[in-house]
């Protein structure tokens, strides 16, 4: 009667079903751990991860800081700003800590995810199907037990009413079914990408009986029951948000769960400015940074916290692709639809000046959307990478086939004079001539002006020398700086000219890709293709991503979509730096190796009350030793 009942609710709430089919997946054999191409690290009877203490102990506080502010606690929805703690994207869900999956990802593997509310995975032969075993005991927070239903709910509310981005992700499935009360299978539609089993292996599960009388696509500041290993205790809203650790959390013994989820309580402070919570830090208002601005990391920390050694400073090997990051021109907008326009913008664009002159000469220039991996293209492409590109040549940029792609490069004294006459001679081809000391298109008898969208005044100072060299090409560029709820909306409705952006690149690419850079992301609202890529030469090499038989395969495919888009100018890259830079208050006990593909603070750290007690007394605890990488 229960499961129909849900069934009935969801249909009401939701429209009907993903349809559902008679008896059981073509399975194959039941597995504890689930990768992309079947490789796993831990055995079915692995005690605990390495990169974890199974003897931490549990208690303290951890204080985190947070920029801006906050309206939501649902996070699978496209309105409103989710506090932090409560995000979650779909694929990994690092640093949220309320809601669990079937799976849980590995961090020192590159794609491997191991049993939770799923005791085992059946993945089919042919990955047509995959079926999850869940455990009877898992349990949401309010005592109820987790069933398939829930599972069923959550992907069918997740694509009818969630966030865009799940559209995307869970379309190739064709049907979720309850086969049992913890039994759920998935089957996927013919040509289905190789990476959607983890997919949707890890997608959150919610609970269906909480949105009997509650509409789910709404912005809420009403926790939603998770079953994690934190609930939300108290909420300032848009200021500050408290979770707190359930001590009856039905997982807490698992394997995966061993040794992690250590702290009683962590909360999030949020700052307008950055200056201010820099100067918190100082002040003990809260616990650790990872320190974004280069300035602060090169001549901030020199205090007497610092100096007393009760704050511990770390730079940390970053093994995880670097992220993107980089000046977004969207080229729905038809003054950027020109290739030679993003070139020429591209041109005018001085790294080398701003990172001696601003960042302390601590950065180095991004030149791939995978940067920091082995999928970021360097050289001319050859052998199969060359066979991916081939049969599409007439459609991709000459220069792709014979040059190694380089961001303009200056030698950092200011004037960019080469740079400048190479973007004018583009803005020239592209039909932009300069009359009456402005520059019009030919054609349309409009000048180019181009508007660069912020929410922080930091970014001003790297933006502010860019728009000068616009100006001496007769580019008509100006900043706009708005809050953070007004930017979230315009970038989420495409509403921008030219934005700052950052995000991060899995391990192991696969249909994230299509949400980044495929054409049907492009006209989805509040999917991250913020450039609005239209490019079928960019859709075939996605689909070559996600239909990889193997890693060698993958990276072939992966490099020749980074080609495909450098190449045509989408992103206007900035810097990475390879590390973490890290800071804290040293009242802390931590393992001796750190997660390969994670910095592991919030996960695997723990509150040591002896260091708590010497740093309230002014006296310096012993400083924790270097973390094995």
């Amino acid at each position: 009667m229960r499961l129909a009942r849900v069934a009935l609710l969801a249909f009401l709430a939701f429209g009907p079903l993903l349809p559902s089919g008679a008896g059981r997946a073509a399975e194959g054999p039941a597995s504890h751990g689930l990768s992309a191409f079947g490789d796993l690290k831990y055995p079915a009877d692995f005690r605990h991860f390495d990169y974890v203490n199974p003897r931490a102990p549990k208690g303290g506080e951890l204080r985190l800081w947070s920029l801006e502010s906050f309206d939501s606690l649902n996070p699978f929805v496209l309105r409103g700003v989710p506090a932090d703690g409560m995000a979650y994207n779909g694929i990994a869900a690092e640093g949220a800590f309320v809601y669990e999956s079937l799976m849980e990802q590995a961090m020192d593997e590159p794609d491997s995810y191991y049993g939770l509310i799923a005791r085992s995975a059946e993945l089919a032969p042919d990955r047509s199907a995959v079926a999850f075993e869940m455990r009877p005991e898992a349990r949401f927070h309010d005592g109820t037990p987790i069933t398939a239903e829930d599972v069923v709910f959550t992907l069918n509310a997740l694509v009818a009413h969630g966030h865009p981005r799940y559209r995307l992700l869970y379309a190739p499935v064709a049907l979720v079914e309850a086969a049992g009360p913890h039994r759920v299978v998935f089957r996927f539609k013919p040509g289905a990408p190789r990476d959607l089993h983890l997919l949707v292996g890890a997608m959150p599960v919610l609970p269906a009986a909480h949105f009997r009388n509650r509409p789910f696509g709404q912005a809420t500041l009403e926790p939603i029951p998770g079953s994690g290993p934190y609930r939300v205790e108290r909420v300032d809203a848009g200021r500050s948000i408290t979770y707190r650790r359930v001590e009856d959390y039905w997982a807490r013994d698992l394997p995966v769960n061993r040794g992690r989820h250590n702290f009683d309580r962590i909360r999030f402070d949020y700052y307008r400015d950055r200056d201010v919570a820099f100067e918190a830090f100082f002040a003990g208002r809260y616990d650790f940074r990872q320190e974004p601005g280069p300035k602060n990391w090169a001549t901030g920390y020199e205090r007497p916290p610092l100096q007393k050694g009760l704050i511990q400073r770390e730079t940390l090997r970053d093994h995880t692709p670097s992220g993107v990051q980089g000046f977004f021109l969207n080229t729905r907008r038809e003054h950027l639809a020109d290739r030679r326009v993003r070139e020429a913008l591209a041109l005018a664009y001085d790294f080398e000046w701003s990172n001696r002159t601003l960042f302390y000469s601590l950065f180095k220039r991004m030149r791939s959307m995978f940067e920091n991996s082995e999928m970021a293209a360097r050289g001319v492409p050859q052998g199969a990478e060359l066979a991916l590109l081939e049969p599409h040549r007439a459609k991709l940029p000459p220069e792709l086939f014979t040059e190694e792609f380089h961001p303009p490069r200056t030698d950092g004294s200011g004037s960019a004079r080469e740079n400048l006459r190479k973007a004018q001679a583009l803005l020239a081809e592209a039909g932009y001539q300069v009359r009456d000391g402005r520059l019009l298109h030919e054609r349309t008898g409009q000048p180019l002006q181009v508007e660069f969208l912020l929410f922080e005044g930091v970014f001003q100072r790297v933006v502010a020398p860019y728009l000068r060299n616009l100006e001496r090409l007769g580019v008509e560029a100006s900043v706009r700086l708005i809050d953070n709820a007004s930017f979230q909306n315009r970038m989420e409705r495409f509403d921008f000219d030219i934005i700052v952006r950052r995000f991060v690149q899995p391990i192991t690419p696969g249909s994230e890709q299509r949400n980044f850079w495929g054409s049907e992301g492009a006209g989805t609202p509040g999917s991250l293709n913020f450039a609005g890529v239209r490019d079928p030469v960019a859709d075939a090499m996605i689909e070559r991503i996600e239909k990889a038989p193997d890693r060698a395969a993958l990276v072939d495919a992966a490099r020749a979509l980074d080609r495909v888009l450098t190449w045509n100018w989408y992103v206007i890259p900035h810097f990475y730096s390879g590390n973490y830079r890290i800071a804290f208050w040293n009242r802390f006990g931590r393992p001796e190796i750190k997660p390969k593909y994670a910095l592991g603070v919030v996960d695997t750290w723990w509150h040591d009350p002896k260091k708590a007690a010497m740093i309230a007394k002014g006296l310096a605890p012993p400083a924790l030793e270097p973390l094995k990488d």
